[in-house]
């Protein structure tokens, strides 16, 4: 979709400037760099490089931020961003997804799938959740798994639901872009290794997340998580250095415009660093990448209204703006 006037008279991220990815209509995507006030520069104009992507630029970010800094504060040549088309922000080569990270939301779900026979109240049941979470974030390690590039879309694109997703829902989630080359960086480390962040929502069908044919085997992330446009991604990257703490930011979900979603992220169980160091132990993570933190409590699955035809998702983050997505039921 392209950007209305009434949304984009101001572009509500912290910070002096973000980046993003633009297009005009039929017209070739670009970098661009996006201040508070909504006006845009061409960044391929700006660097003098007619080829450049935001995924070349995290691959200098720590040479070109200065520079970027610069631009912010005397842009020259700009364009307001209403009538820009906004992509996601950027093309990963790697996405790092994270599940059963909000204490919160595991305890609901600790409590909902009781297991045959416990009888128990819902208050002691819940007291052994949280005390399982507790000694979880001190003594366990993030859960993590791989997504696919493909499933990312931009933050104002419809989102088609497949027609063998019978329970498609919801995951707002932070997400941290990898600025710097990261192979088993301790947590202390972790953060110098990011260059900024946004917002994503991880969709995933509820109903094939386990498979049904081997249920041995355990999940099916392929299946239930990486359709096309799975991901709306977006809207901006916010540098790193203007995000003041992590550890404290609002994730909002709305449906339609009812609050599903309301949450802090200082319900992590595990911090954006630990996050970012665990991938990292396993994986080199490279520029542009993504490191999804979790989803919070309030899914589909916990209000008993999952995604359906015409529903309208307004996703944001403290400081990082709001992504808005149309679902589109698939033929049969």
């Amino acid at each position: 979709m392209f950007v209305k006037p009434a949304s984009a008279a101001s572009a509500p991220f912290v910070g002096p400037f973000a980046l993003t990815t633009l297009s005009a209509p039929d017209g070739p995507a670009f970098p661009a760099l996006v201040t508070p006030d909504a006006q845009v520069t061409d960044l391929r104009a700006a660097l003098g490089d007619d080829q450049l992507t935001i995924r070349a630029l995290l691959e200098i970010w720590e040479e070109v931020l200065p520079r970027l800094r610069a631009l912010a504060k005397d842009t020259g040549p700009t364009k307001p961003l209403a009538g820009f088309r906004v992509h996601a922000p950027v093309e990963p080569r790697q996405v790092f997804q994270s599940g059963a990270n909000y204490r919160q939301h595991v305890i609901d779900l600790h409590v909902a799938h009781r297991a045959p026979g416990d009888e128990r109240p819902e208050e002691e049941r819940r007291a052994e959740a949280a005390e399982i979470m507790d000694r979880r974030a001190t003594e366990d390690l993030p859960y993590v798994f791989i997504g696919l590039p493909s499933a990312i879309t931009g933050p104002y694109d419809d989102v088609v639901l497949p027609a063998w997703a019978e329970k498609p829902d919801w995951e707002l989630e932070l997400a941290a872009v990898i600025g710097r080359p990261a192979y088993q960086v301790s947590t202390e480390e972790a953060l110098d290794h990011v260059a900024g962040y946004t917002i994503a929502n991880d969709l995933t069908d509820r109903a094939t997340v386990f498979r049904r044919d081997m249920p041995q085997i355990g999940t099916d992330w392929l299946r239930s998580k990486n359709a096309p446009g799975f991901t709306p991604l977006g809207p901006w990257i916010v540098p790193a250095d203007s995000v003041q703490d992590t550890g404290d930011l609002q994730l909002t979900l709305k449906l339609n415009g009812d609050t599903m979603q309301d949450e802090s992220t200082k319900d992590m169980i595990f911090d954006v660093a630990r996050m970012v160091s665990y991938a990292s132990q396993s994986a080199h993570l490279l520029p542009g990448d993504l490191v999804l933190t979790g989803s919070p409590a309030g899914n589909g699955m916990h209000w008993g209204r999952l995604l359906r035809d015409g529903d309208v998702m307004e996703g944001s983050v403290t400081g990082l703006g709001t992504q808005r997505s149309r679902c589109i039921a698939e033929a049969s």
